[in-house]
């Protein structure tokens, strides 16, 4: 919700600015705007991303008015080359696409050709993709040996060189190089900007062929070139490449140097707050491409038309929720019955208490087998809600801002929260749960459970009233999961016991000490009461007060629950009751108040831009709503993905080709994960093997690891969770080779 408030607001913010850019400014000749992309491509060039992309934008506005297609495909171009220097892969190769769109309506095979080369670039560079990359490379050449374009040729078939050695193929880039080293004399002061790479790959090459003097002296004599004519992209290319070299040769002190300088270059072409100011321009430039190219007419009827098939989606998503919490109270009421029929016959059968001991033994064994079962049932159709509803998200984004939605994506999350506590309780007792720090809004939060319990408050005809202190800090640190846990109980109990009322939730700042915010909770209702008998019983477990038949359904869990968590917050709960007036509820929690704090945990959510590793996962997963929900989630985060239904198929496949990571279900039909995992290791693949699993993670630990697997995920897991694994079992796995 945070992210969204703040990209709504950047949208209204930003929005006025670029209409009053643009209506203040008059339009530009032709001379004008060639003169704003040259300008844009040296603000660049010294890596002022967000000037350079201000600028760009205005030259594209200006060439749209005039309709000249030449400079609209310049434009685009110099938006493209901003976005392939900050890494942000996709929206270049859009702008390069949009470039070319309009490159093709004209007869500029210079620009065409620059256009292709630069599409070469990112693929081979950016995104691994070579094959992709040479061919945009190669129609680069024919445009520019079309026009015998000697100039051109050199330089494409430089990238074309640079691209194969980068991924180690010398043999297919050297014909290349071996081009560029014999004509470049010839054409060496038009194309002086290629001095440094061209030494450069000389050193590559002769590094690769064992010339070690010969290597060292280009990679020298770069570096002195790119100090000299100041070109500090490719002089930080240079120390990295170099520091390769050296490190190859076992000179690690100098090849650290190198790599200390490359890292320096680096960071001073692409420091945090040119990233930041660059992004909001982009905000603008992303608005105007949407402005020109949506219809908003049409835009309409199909967002009403998805709107109405999403609802129907979601309704059932929730039904499907719902049904399974029934489910899992409902065992926990048998098996709290089963218990109850067990003791009795223990005090009645007193002299067969040796039997009825091994009985009970026998019970407490079922149970632990049924509490392992029923988690991992129901953690697995959770995955598929959470993951699905966080598709639909992704994928659709107009329902951002749905309010079903946003209570469907909260309730799944508070359903998988309330299923691993009833199920754990006993951890909860053993003060074995530690509570998180994260930032939240009370507002949100309290006004998120409203809309999440409007169904529960419409059958009994109540109504639900929200009343925050405005002295409330917007944003507070603590655990908010645990927060609405209790919160949720509160007033699920308040609306079951109350008809034709009201249920009023209000949060008052009490006091301030220090950086704690302490909040005083009350939740009251005009219900049946609690009779002042009865009022010491209710956060007992398994206790249900004033429960007729068929009334009032429920495990009688929610309040021992609420009990529990509060005093993991260090509070207490009170009660005031009367029977026929109603119920109030009042418990105060201190909350962390540290605008520092906070905003470094925001910043912490960013995602680095910097990092272009793909890997390779293989997923073996034998249901299907969970490949999905997998397969969605690691292409979301740039890497490939190869999906198998059991263990067979896994060991198949791992014969025919390498991978860098193995995700393994534990629960298949056919082979299991771990008879699975024996297998891969038997074959002597080393590949690191991560089990993803709805079991508890205690359950498994040993016999996965007797297993030869790496790490263990629960499902369901936060994506950020995923990859910070498979980045370590990765890195321990190289480091390891």
């Amino acid at each position: 919700m945070f992210h969204i408030r703040i990209f709504v607001f950047l949208l209204l913010l930003l929005n006025p600015i670029s209409n009053n850019l643009f209506a203040q400014t008059k339009i530009l000749s032709k001379e004008e705007i060639t003169k704003l992309t040259n300008q844009s491509s040296e603000y660049r060039k010294a890596a002022n991303f967000e000037k350079s992309l201000m600028i760009a934008r205005i030259a594209l506005h200006n060439a749209i008015t005039i309709e000249n297609d030449s400079l609209i495909a310049i434009s685009y171009n110099c938006i493209a080359l901003n976005y392939y220097e900050l890494s942000e892969n996709d929206k270049a190769i859009f702008y390069y696409n949009k470039g070319l769109t309009y490159a093709d309506k004209i007869a500029n095979d210079k620009l065409k050709n620059r256009i292709n080369n630069n599409l070469g670039n990112i693929y081979c560079f950016n995104k691994k993709q070579i094959k992709t990359g040479i061919n945009y490379y190669k129609k680069s050449l024919e445009y520019s040996t079309k026009k015998a374009d000697s100039i051109s040729i050199v330089l494409t078939k430089l990238n074309i060189a640079w691209a194969y050695f980068d991924i180690g193929k010398f043999k297919e880039g050297f014909p290349y190089l071996e081009f560029i080293n014999k004509y470049y004399p010839k054409f060496g002061k038009e194309v002086a900007s290629t001095i440094v790479p061209l030494n450069m790959l000389n050193g590559m090459y002769f590094g690769y062929a064992g010339e070690n003097e010969k290597a060292n002296s280009y990679f020298l004599n770069a570096i002195q070139l790119g100090n000299k004519v100041k070109d500090k992209e490719n002089l930080s290319y240079t120390h990295q490449e170099y520091s390769k070299f050296l490190f190859k040769k076992g000179d690690y002190k100098n090849a650290y140097e190198n790599l200390s300088l490359y890292n320096k270059i680096t960071e001073e072409l692409y420091n945090q707050e040119k990233l930041k100011k660059a992004n909001v321009v982009g905000i603008n430039l992303e608005l105007d491409e949407y402005k020109r190219t949506i219809d908003k007419i049409e835009l309409e009827k199909n967002l009403q038309a998805r709107s109405l098939k999403q609802s129907k989606i979601i309704l059932a998503l929730f039904i499907i929720g719902l049904l399974v919490l029934l489910l899992l109270f409902y065992s926990l009421y048998k098996n709290n019955n089963f218990k109850k029929k067990v003791n009795k016959e223990l005090i009645i059968a007193n002299e067969k208490l040796q039997i009825s001991k091994e009985k009970a033994e026998e019970a407490s064994q079922l149970k632990t087998q049924f509490v392992s079962t029923i988690s991992h049932e129901l953690r697995t159709p959770l995955y598929g809600v959470i993951g699905i509803t966080n598709m639909l998200l992704d994928e659709h984004k107009e329902l951002i801002g749905s309010p079903h939605l946003s209570s469907l994506k909260f309730s799944a999350r508070y359903l998988l929260s309330l299923v691993n506590d009833i199920l754990h309780i006993n951890k909860i007792e053993e003060n074995r749960i530690v509570l998180e720090n994260l930032t939240f809004n009370v507002s949100d939060e309290i006004n998120s459970i409203k809309n999440s319990l409007s169904f529960i408050a419409q059958n009994n005809n109540n109504k639900i009233k929200v009343i925050i202190d405005p002295k409330i800090p917007e944003f507070l640190i603590g655990d908010k999961l645990r927060l609405s846990q209790i919160l949720m109980n509160l007033v699920s109990n308040a609306l079951k016991f109350t008809k034709n009322g009201e249920v009023i939730i209000t949060a008052n700042l009490l006091k301030v000490e220090d950086e704690s915010h302490f909040i005083d909770f009350k939740i009251k209702d005009n219900g049946i009461g609690i009779a002042s008998t009865d009022q010491d019983k209710i956060f007992e477990k398994f206790v249900q007060v004033g429960k007729k038949e068929n009334d009032y359904q429920g495990t009688g869990l929610g309040l021992a629950i609420v009990k529990r968590l509060l005093e993991l917050f260090k509070s207490e709960i009170s009660l005031d009751s009367k029977i026929g007036e109603g119920t109030t509820f009042k418990f105060t929690i201190a909350f962390e108040y540290d605008p520092y704090k906070t905003n470094e945990i925001i910043n912490n959510i960013n995602v680095d831009l910097s990092s272009s590793q793909i890997f390779k996962i293989l997923v073996v997963e034998d249901n299907k709503i969970n490949q999905t929900v997998t397969k969605k989630i690691i292409l979301n985060n740039n890497c490939s993905c190869v999906l198998v239904d059991d263990g067979f198929q896994a060991l198949e496949i791992l014969n025919k080709e390498n991978f860098d990571v193995v995700l393994m279900d534990i629960n298949m039909p056919k082979m299991n994960g771990f008879e699975t995992t024996r297998k891969i290791r038997l074959k002597g693949i080393q590949t690191p093997v991560i089990a993803l699993t709805a079991f508890a993670k205690d359950e498994i630990t040993e016999e996965a690891i007797s297993a030869g697997m790496n790490d263990i995920i629960i499902k369901p897991f936060e994506p950020v969770k995923l990859f910070q694994v498979i980045n370590d079992q990765i890195n321990k796995a190289r480091n390891a080779g």
